[in-house]
């Protein structure tokens, strides 16, 4: 075992139902005059964003709008967000929704002092170096899913159009300044969203405590977080007004994106290019990919996995009750078992296992999988065998 490991840890975070009216006073605490909110199309659309943005504007601040983010964000989408903030004089970001909103944000907040193309901040060797720091806007988030922890992150997951790639986007300084985690913001959130996001919180704690690296708090962090969603997000998902769940499930999907720093895996390493190739739901993407991928690391994740279902309180301990517990979890909540259920066939499996092998999130699976073996584990999705 190498003891050598830097960790970090969360930002400021306020948690509470209610929290969003502190948001002008974030904004001042950051030296905004003139934040740019930026959010998708859906959530522009609604209610308690406008009501966000008047609480700004009321405070004497000058809020602006921009929303034009697909659901896997692009670099266009991030490059037109650049030029919305600088045509309109923003001195700051407000990055309001869900994973994809929050990325792109975060994109946005990063690029509007720099110079070169975003691919140059791509997550490889020491390309964060370059990055001109000063130029970097602040950021307050505002999570409405509880699924990517995009909040308490130091990273943007953003398409490359031209190359069918997802490619994460990396400074130490994209961690959010001020972080508002307020359950009444994801009442709204539809049944099968809550679900998925929670499985995408859940693939996050459990990656980070499979994988081999060091870091004994990460882990401590992933193994609550999991028994979290365990407890609260099937009744976050029968009833989406439990104020209770909804609040667990944020708070887990945060220790969810601060666990990882330890490492995520093969459900990553898998989901980026399937999401990058045919635009689905990244969360639904992990919750299909879990078991099989859980199958697959078998030999060498045996022993947390039968830590972890005893602290879990599950009746049939080991891999193959934690392996149970998972397919009866999304049952349960509506998840389909295959990807082929989600209309993906195996037409692109040779590109699919090249693409995985070469994902960042391959480095922290529990076994170095080759391209073939990454193959075989996306057939098995699309065919459901397990």
């Amino acid at each position: 075992m190498n003891y050598s490991a830097n960790w970090n840890y969360p930002t400021n975070v306020k948690v509470g139902a209610g929290r969003i009216n502190e948001l002008p006073a974030l904004c001042k605490a950051l030296g905004m005059q003139a934040p740019l909110l930026i959010t998708d199309p859906g959530l522009a659309a609604l209610p308690m964003l406008q009501k966000a943005v008047d609480n700004v504007n009321a405070s004497g601040l000058r809020c602006g709008l921009f929303s034009a983010i697909k659901a896997n964000p692009t670099g266009k989408n991030v490059e037109d967000g650049v030029d919305y903030y600088k045509t309109n004089k923003h001195d700051g970001v407000i990055a309001f929704g869900g994973g994809s909103a929050l990325d792109a944000a975060k994109a946005v907040a990063l690029m509007v002092g720099q110079s070169k193309s975003i691919w140059e901040f791509e997550d490889v060797g020491d390309n964060w170096t370059h990055v001109n720091v000063e130029g970097m806007a602040p950021v307050v988030a505002v999570p409405t899913t509880a699924g990517t922890g995009s909040e308490v992150g130091r990273a943007s997951v953003i398409t490359d159009a031209a190359n069918h790639l997802k490619k994460i986007i990396f400074h130490p300084n994209m961690l959010p300044a001020q972080v508002i985690l307020d359950p009444e913001l994801t009442v709204g959130l539809p049944a099968m969203i809550t679900a998925a996001t929670g499985m995408d919180a859940l693939s996050h704690n459990l990656e980070a405590l499979c994988s081999p690296f060091y870091h004994p708090m990460a882990e401590g962090i992933a193994v609550e977080g999991i028994r979290l969603v365990q407890e609260f997000l099937p009744r976050a998902v029968a009833d989406g007004t439990d104020i209770e769940a909804r609040t667990q499930m944020l708070v887990c999907s945060s220790m969810g994106a601060t666990a990882f720093q330890k490492g995520l895996g093969a459900m990553h390493a898998l989901a980026h290019p399937l999401g990058a190739l045919y635009d689905a739901h990244h969360g639904t993407l992990n919750a299909i990919l879990m078991p099989y991928v859980l199958l697959a690391n078998r030999s060498a994740i045996e022993q947390r996995l039968d830590r972890l279902t005893r602290y879990m309180g599950l009746s049939e301990t080991g891999f193959d009750g934690f392996q149970n517990w998972v397919i009866d979890m999304r049952k349960q909540l509506g998840i389909p078992h295959t990807l082929a259920d989600i209309n993906i066939n195996d037409e692109q499996a040779e590109t699919i296992g090249r693409m995985a092998v070469e994902d960042p999130s391959a480095g922290g699976n529990p076994i170095s999988f080759n391209a073939e073996q990454y193959q075989q584990i996306f057939l098995d999705a699309v065919n459901g065998k397990l």
